[in-house]
């Protein structure tokens, strides 16, 4: 069955259908919890929150990326968990800098990878730690948008739906959630790839 099929027979009450559509999405949904709370308890419990607000609101899914209205719930779910704790980030949602909307090249070496020899396991360790500071120093709003598009691969229609915002306002908030991480990110310069600190030293 397709995923409309799956979607269709879910809202009919068929629980294996929802349940094949969980473990479809389950792994985007958790990562993207995981990196907005920073707490594998708590990305558990807003991943199994989100689904099943999903279950209970298939009737107002209207169509288009079923991966994308799935991951609203769980951005809305972490919004709510960090309301709830106070964990609202302290940095100020102003640019650094005139232009907002400067582009800045996406970090893909942020995502995991293998890593076979230990030395590279342990320098890709020490950099996903560096990363996960810098992005739990980011606005949640910006946060949200960056695990999306350069951690999960969503491309930004999807973002778009997922955060209940305009296409310019998700690459708007894209290209200025890229400069604060880099910027945050020159503190652990040794970590970062060689081509990486060599494109920074000359946007200085």
């Amino acid at each position: 069955m397709d995923e409309q099929a799956l979607i269709q027979s879910a809202r009919q009450g068929d629980l294996d259908a929802f349940n094949r559509l969980v473990l479809e999405h389950q792994q985007v949904a958790f990562n993207l919890a995981l990196r907005m709370l920073g707490d594998e308890d708590e990305a558990d419990d807003a991943t199994q929150t989100a689904f099943i607000s999903a279950y209970r609101n298939l009737s107002g899914y209207r169509g288009g990326s079923f991966r994308a209205w799935v991951l609203r719930m769980v951005t809305n779910t972490c919004y709510d968990a960090l309301r709830r704790h106070h964990r609202h980030p302290t940095q100020s949602l102003e640019p650094l800098s005139e232009d907002g909307d400067e582009e800045v090249e996406s970090p893909h070496w942020m995502a995991d990878g293998a890593a076979p020899d230990p030395q590279i396991k342990l320098e890709q360790a020490e950099l996903e730690h560096a990363v996960e500071h810098c992005l739990k120093n980011l606005p949640e709003d910006f946060r949200a948008v960056v695990v999306m598009v350069d951690l999960e691969g969503l491309d930004y229609d999807e973002v778009s739906q997922a955060v209940g915002t305009p296409l310019g306002t998700v690459k708007s908030r894209l290209a200025r959630a890229r400069l604060k991480l880099r910027d945050c990110l020159q503190k652990f310069g040794e970590l970062l790839p060689e081509q990486f600190r060599l494109h920074n030293k000359e946007k200085v």
